[in-house]
């Protein structure tokens, strides 16, 4: 293990505001900068970082190993981290120095670097089996266990995927080597929704020979790529961006537990406007009807549009689950109950209660929602890339969500 003490500097909109540091034996100290703090107009880092009285936060408790939730929810989880580390060369559990080597392009206004003059520690891959060959690192953190890249999108059309380096401003996600089509049925999801007026960025559905550069050893399993335009770069400017596993302060791991659709619910009416409300209500009623059971809390996320006040960011990763992990529950709890079959206006009311949201605002907004679904969906659901098999599992399980037919 390196005992050296090493200093990372964390910039958010290329300011410096923060640093972490490894003080030995993997243990992490993260810290506010004089500056950050004393700044009565600072941009928000995150609102894990507000006290109870909406002051900043200045004390923090050392890590071991994993860095602070907010900062290990910006690195990438299980077969992405593995990949990008082992061709930095880097332990994948030693998060200090794989947020060293991807911290150039993390999702959001965070860039993280070391302090001047410092270098990698030459016993990096120690604990890694076996021998690997090293290769220049990918430079960009996609956060989440899904195989996708930042993507650069040619002005003739088709993407790449920068063999070193920073990425681009699109995220292409790869076919499932266990599940059938999940790029066209998270095409077809989030098409859906933007017909429902929510807030969705550009998507593609690409044939995989569209996209140049995709690693060697990946694997090629379908014939289809999904890819978004990334809602955090607009420009060429980074937006600041966090997951609600950084706003609760829960590491990845955790991101099914600890908190519900009501905590999310509460903050987004503390923090945001009506809109806000009514989108955090659509999206929560549409992931229901079409059976999405992995909205978790990294698949809810607020943006800082003007680096300060914090509004529900854009949609992202709408897959119907069902085709592929049958069941009645959803990722979590609204507000007593995480079953579909459970999902009524009553349990949107007790949501809107304990939330203290608008009543009158969710239950409109959720009628509104599965009276659109009903005619978006019998009009478009053959016009899109989705097998008869997908179709008939959604109208099966629509039969059982009471808000579907009571509605």
């Amino acid at each position: 293990m390196n005992n050296k003490i090493s200093t990372l500097n964390v910039l958010l909109y290329g300011e410096a505001i923060a640093t972490i540091t490894h003080v030995g034996n993997d243990r992490t100290l993260f810290a506010f900068t004089d500056a950050y703090i004393n700044d009565n107009s600072r941009p928000v880092l995150g609102l894990g970082f507000k006290d109870s009285l909406g002051g900043l936060l200045t004390s923090f408790k050392p890590t071991q190993t994993q860095l602070t939730p907010f900062f290990s929810n910006l690195l990438p989880e299980e077969r992405m981290r593995h990949y990008l580390a082992e061709r930095a060369g880097v332990n994948p559990v030693r998060e200090f120095f794989l947020l060293w080597v991807l911290g150039k392009d993390l999702a959001g206004a965070i860039t993280v670097e070391p302090a001047e003059g410092e270098a990698l520690p030459p016993n990096l891959h120690q604990g890694i089996e076996g021998k690997t060959k090293y290769e220049a690192p990918m430079c960009f953190s996609l956060a989440g266990v899904q195989l996708k890249f930042s993507a650069v999108q040619y002005a003739k059309g088709g993407l790449t995927i920068p063999a070193t380096g920073q990425g681009g401003s699109w995220i292409v996600k790869l076919p499932s080597s266990r599940f059938e089509a999940v790029p066209e049925n998270e095409y077809s999801m989030m098409e859906l929704a933007r017909m429902l007026g929510m807030d969705v960025p550009a998507t593609q559905l690409l044939p995989i020979n569209q996209i140049t550069n995709i690693p060697e050893g990946i694997g090629k399993f379908g014939a289809s790529a999904f890819a978004i335009k990334r809602f955090d770069r607009v420009d060429n400017q980074a937006i600041h961006i966090e997951d609600f596993a950084q706003v609760f302060g829960v590491y990845p791991q955790d991101k099914y537990k600890k908190a519900s659709m009501r905590n999310i619910a509460q903050v987004i009416g503390i923090e945001g406007q009506d809109e806000d409300i009514a989108e955090l209500i659509r999206r929560l009623v549409f992931n229901t009807l079409i059976g999405n059971a992995d909205m978790h809390l990294k698949n809810w996320s607020v943006i800082y549009k003007d680096k300060r006040t914090a509004s529900i960011a854009p949609a992202y990763d709408f897959v119907s689950t069902l085709p592929y992990l049958p069941g009645d529950s959803a990722s979590l709890k609204v507000s007593r109950s995480k079953k579909f079959s459970d999902f009524n206006l009553d349990e949107l009311s007790h949501l809107a209660a304990k939330a203290k949201l608008p009543e009158n605002l969710v239950l409109d907004t959720a009628k509104q929602t599965v009276a659109s679904f009903h005619e978006v969906w019998a009009k478009e659901k053959h016009h899109l890339p989705l097998s008869k098999t997908m179709i008939a599992t959604i109208e099966q399980h629509l039969r059982g969500v009471p808000l579907a037919t009571d509605c």
